[in-house]
């Protein structure tokens, strides 16, 4: 039986909007969802709540209450218009975020919310949701430990931090990839594969298909 053939296997991504690198993993695979028609279940885990009581250096500190704004911002969006609205709303956060390298959050999530159709309330940062935010990190963290962050990608029962690429891979390449990492999850002993990075996210030209 060929990858192709194989029976198609559940997959979830937890992401944390402010990762540049979780952006990547979610281009490459939803390139692949949709040729192999995979119905992926895009789930939040916060990077904030991640490095709480952790010793973090200024600047990556500093990065943390957009992690938390913009990740129970995703949460109340769940909450409000279900779990469709998860990956629209993470596109369009996504291209102001990444792509075009906006700090406007106020115009960001005003304009992300428009563009998806959920109210305009939704942009007010409350904790009325963290319950659902902890949960849906606390899931991720189960499954990987807690010295990981985001990306989480989960196939079947099995998850790992990453993969983390830069660029996104297109095509073959990123289908490739995606069997790759289903036959990683079919290895119970398998854990971990790791290089140095050499370069940082690369972003594909705002506008282009997710």
């Amino acid at each position: 039986m060929t990858a192709q053939e194989a029976p198609t296997p559940t997959v979830r991504m937890w992401f944390d909007p402010t990762c540049p690198w979780a952006w990547m993993t979610s281009r490459w695979l939803g390139e692949v969802a949709e040729v192999r028609g995979l119905d992926v279940d895009w789930r939040v885990m916060s990077l904030a709540v991640l490095n709480e009581g952790r010793d973090l250096p200024e600047s990556y500190a500093a990065r943390m209450p957009r992690s938390m704004r913009l990740t129970r911002l995703v949460t109340a969006a769940r909450a409000e218009g279900g779990d469709a609205v998860v990956k629209p709303l993470y596109d369009a956060l996504g291209e102001r975020i990444h792509h075009a390298a906006r700090k406007d959050d106020d115009a960001i999530v005003a304009e992300a919310l428009a563009a998806v159709g959920l109210p305009a309330s939704l942009a007010d940062e409350t904790d009325a949701h963290d319950e659902a935010l902890r949960a849906s990190h606390a899931e991720a963290i189960d499954l990987v430990g807690d010295d990981v962050g985001t990306p989480v990608v989960a196939v079947g029962d099995v998850a790992f931090f990453g993969p983390v690429i830069s660029p996104a891979p297109t095509g073959e390449e990123a289908l490739r990839l995606f069997d790759g990492v289903v036959a990683a999850a079919s290895v119970d002993g398998f854990f971990e594969l790791k290089r140095t990075r050499t370069r940082g996210p690369q972003f594909a030209t705002e506008g282009e298909a997710a």
